[in-house]
C-alpha cells in the first residue's frame, strides 16, 4: 500500500461533509483548573459523577500512547471494541453499496455488525491450517471492498496469522486492513500498532476486556493514523466513554506489574491444561494456542459439552463454525477452576 494512500476516498460522503458535534467539554479543555462550571447545564451538586467526562479521554490516551509507542492523535476509545468496529463500518461503508470481506471461523460480531449496518459480508475462509488464504482474498475484494477485518490472535482458532500474509494484504488490498488484537497480551507477537505509520490503511483494534480483567467497565481501544481517527471522531457519540471507566481503566493500565503477572499466569495455565487434554482419550487434536483460550477437537462435541455442563463447567461449544467441527473452546481460569475442568474431563473418560 503506498504511503500516498488517500483515506479521505473511502470516507463516506455524507461523513465527510458532516460537522461533529461540539460539546461544552469540547470547548473547555482545561478540567483540572479550579473554576465555576456553569457550561454544561450538569448538577453542580459534587459526587464524584456529577460532571460531564472528558469526551476525549486525555489522561488515559496520554499513559496508553506511552505504552503502546503511538501518538495520542492515533488513539480513538470506545465503549468497549464494539463500539469502535461499528464506527469503522459507519465511518467508511455505505450502506447497500459497500461490502467488507471477513475470514471464517471468526469473531461474529463483524458479521452482525455488516448485517446491522446493511454492508455486504463476502466470507472467504481460513485455509486447513487457520491461515488466511490470500490469493483468494485479493480475488475476491472489488472496489466496493472497503474494509478486511483479521482477528489475530483469532478467535475461535487462537493462533496468530503469519506475518507475511498480514503484510502481503496490507500492501495489496485497496482499502482498509482492520485488525482485531484483542488476545494480542498473552501472544509472543508485536502489536501492529508500532506500524501504523508504515501502513496509513491499518486499523488495530484491542480491548481491556481480556488481559487486564476489564470486561465489565466496557472499554476498547483503536490505533491508527491520525486522519483516520480524526474521521471516526466525527461520528463518535461525545461522552462515549463514561467517568467511572475512564477512572478504573486509568488505574489498572498504570498496574503494568499485575497485569503481567496475571498474563504469565494464564499463559502456565494455559499449558497445564493443553498437557491435560493431551492425555484425554477423546480429545483429538489440540490446536496451537496465542491466546486466553485453548482449541480442541473432540469425538462428539455436543455429547462433551452437556457431560461438562452437568459437572458444573462452562465451555463453548464451536462446532458450528467452519472448519471446526466438533470443537470445544476452554478458557484458561484460575488454577481452582482449571483443576476442576481436568477433573471433570478425568471423570468423562
Amino acid at each position: 500500500m503506498s504511503l500516498n494512500f488517500n483515506v479521505n476516498r473511502l470516507v463516506r460522503s455524507n461523513v465527510a461533509k458532516l460537522q461533529p458535534y461540539s460539546s461544552a467539554r469540547d470547548e473547555f479543555k482545561d478540567f483540572d483548573q479550579d473554576m465555576v462550571f456553569l457550561d454544561a447545564n450538569e448538577n453542580p451538586f459534587e459526587n464524584g459523577v456529577n460532571r460531564y467526562p472528558d469526551p476525549q479521554q486525555r489522561n488515559l490516551k496520554s499513559v496508553l500512547a506511552d505504552q503502546k509507542n503511538v501518538d495520542t492523535n492515533q488513539i480513538l476509545l470506545g465503549n468497549g471494541s464494539d463500539e469502535v468496529l461499528d464506527l469503522i463500518f459507519r465511518a467508511f461503508c455505505e450502506p447497500k453499496e459497500d461490502g467488507i470481506i471477513t475470514l471464517p471461523p471468526t469473531y461474529g460480531m463483524y458479521k452482525v455488525l455488516a448485517e446491522t449496518n446493511d454492508i455486504e459480508n463476502k466470507e472467504v475462509l481460513l485455509t486447513s491450517d487457520f491461515e488466511p488464504d490470500v490469493n483468494a482474498i485479493l480475488q475476491t475484494a472489488n472496489e466496493k471492498s472497503k474494509l478486511l477485518f483479521l482477528c489475530s490472535p483469532n478467535n475461535p482458532t487462537a493462533n496468530s496469522f503469519s506475518a507475511s500474509k498480514i503484510e502481503r494484504l496490507l500492501n495489496e488490498f485497496d482499502g482498509i486492513v482492520v485488525i482485531d488484537e484483542a488476545y494480542i497480551d498473552f501472544s509472543p507477537n508485536e502489536s501492529w500498532a508500532i506500524k501504523l505509520n508504515q501502513y496509513p490503511n491499518l486499523i488495530v483494534t484491542q480491548t481491556l476486556s481480556k488481559a487486564y480483567g476489564l470486561a465489565g467497565i466496557r472499554l476498547g481501544i483503536c490505533f491508527a493514523s491520525a486522519e483516520i481517527i480524526s474521521v471516526l471522531n466525527k461520528i463518535k457519540p461525545p461522552y462515549n466513554v463514561n467517568e467511572l471507566t475512564q477512572q478504573r481503566a486509568l488505574k489498572r493500565v498504570t498496574d503494568l506489574d499485575s497485569i503481567k503477572k496475571e498474563v504469565e499466569t494464564i499463559l502456565q495455565e494455559r499449558i497445564k491444561i493443553e498437557k491435560s487434554l493431551s492425555q484425554i482419550p477423546f480429545v483429538k487434536k489440540i490446536y496451537p494456542s496465542d491466546a486466553n483460550f485453548i482449541l480442541a477437537k473432540v469425538d462428539d462435541a455436543n455429547t462433551r459439552y452437556q457431560q461438562l455442563l452437568n459437572k458444573g463447567i462452562v465451555v463453548r461449544n464451536r462446532s458450528t463454525q467452519p472448519l471446526c467441527e466438533e470443537t470445544l473452546r476452554f478458557t484458561v481460569g484460575t488454577e481452582k477452576e482449571n483443576n476442576s475442568l481436568i477433573t471433570a474431563l478425568k471423570a468423562l473418560i
